[in-house]
């Protein structure tokens, strides 16, 4: 015990260095447990149901991976088409310009997440295939709710990046943390700026739902005070990875390049979300100003994002809509406005979305 406590190494003199020292020996004294020892804590008759690892299972799995956007694809084909053709029909007496304008700006919003992702580590990623794979983690986040399908992309992104699981999985606390702290910001940042035009009062919700919020949040942080107290097994690598998030944000936020990425981007992300619904109700000749059709999404997001929807779906577009008749728009123009938002941000770039997802499943990237 003598001889191992006078190996550790001294301070070092360049105080730029010490951070990355820290997250070593944070993710050394913490590990993320290995997935064999998660899985022997499942009970025998799951794993039994099991595969065994082998090169041939690999392969398959590979298989199974490259050809499941493809079939989530078609289900949410079948499931939503009716939606998809109304809209398309809708739009086709739109202005095309507008359009153009909205699908410029759904491309953004693919580039301002990878600056996120960027941000929320501090190793350099290659940009080329983190915009691909935000591409790609589009399609994916659409798929599943709670974004769970985009960050399972991303997660596997950066581990064949060769960041450990553990900072990987810090990276995405990191960015799921800043990104709402970053939309109230700009919610701010627009009350301030635009006092008369904003209808708050209209907007706020009544008493009941307030209470109802406030019971849901209540009930959640409960249970999951609870399940980490009383679960052991879970505890640790809980602890652990709040150790690591803690001190990799600690390294971003040292490092001002990756501080404007992670900022920076977790603001212009919202932002170009609303830009494409101005600029679909801009093409549709909606009687609201820009100023008020970007803070309608900010305020609808924001509500939404408590229901766990696949890609915020239904939840989403009902709060849309309810914000931009609040600003004096038509029902039916509003609802029009909202399905075309739906056109061009999930149902244009979702099959180049899938087949980049099918591609860097093939390359290995993922």
């Amino acid at each position: 015990m003598v001889r191992t406590a006078s190996t550790v190494p001294a301070a070092p003199a360049n105080p730029t260095a010490a951070p990355a020292c820290d997250s070593a020996s944070a993710s050394a004294q913490h590990p993320v447990p290995h997935p064999a020892r998660l899985v022997a804590l499942l009970p025998g008759r799951v794993r039994a149901l099991l595969p065994a690892r082998s090169a041939a299972n690999g392969r398959r799995l590979r298989l199974a991976l490259t050809l499941l956007p493809l079939v989530l694809l078609g289900a949410w084909a079948a499931f939503d088409w009716r939606t998809v053709h109304g809209g398309a029909v809708r739009l086709a007496s739109a202005d095309p310009r507008w359009l153009l304008a909205g699908v410029l700006f759904t491309g953004l919003c693919s580039v301002a997440s990878a600056f996120v992702r960027q941000g929320a580590v501090p190793e350099r990623l290659p940009p080329g295939q983190l915009l691909a794979t935000q591409f790609a983690a589009g399609a994916a986040g659409h798929a599943l709710p709670g974004n769970i399908g985009a960050h399972a992309v991303v997660l596997r992104f950066l581990r064949r990046q060769g960041i450990p699981l553990a900072r990987a999985t810090s990276s995405l606390a990191l960015y799921s943390a800043v990104k709402p702290v970053a939309k109230t910001l700009v919610i701010v940042a627009f009350v301030v700026a635009f006092p008369g035009t904003l209808r708050l009062t209209e907007l706020l919700p009544k008493g009941e739902t307030l209470a109802l919020v406030g019971a849901i949040t209540g009930v959640s942080l409960a249970a999951v005070v609870t399940l980490i107290t009383t679960v052991r097994p879970l505890r640790r690598p809980l602890i652990g990875g709040l150790r690591t998030a803690l001190t990799d944000t600690r390294i971003v936020h040292s490092r001002p390049g990756r501080a404007l990425a992670l900022w920076g981007g977790a603001a212009a992300f919202p932002l170009c979300q609303g830009a494409v619904v101005a600029s679909v109700g801009s093409s549709l000749g909606l009687p609201v100003s820009w100023p008020q059709m970007l803070f309608a999404y900010l305020v609808a997001s924001t509500a939404a994002g408590a229901v766990p929807a696949p890609g915020g779906l239904g939840p989403m577009d009902a709060a849309l809509v309810f914000t931009l008749v609040a600003f004096g728009a038509p029902a039916a123009l509003a609802t029009t406005t909202v399905i075309g938002y739906r056109v061009l941000t999930v149902w244009l770039p979702l099959l180049p979305g899938t087949l980049v997802l099918s591609a860097l499943v093939r390359a290995k990237v993922l």
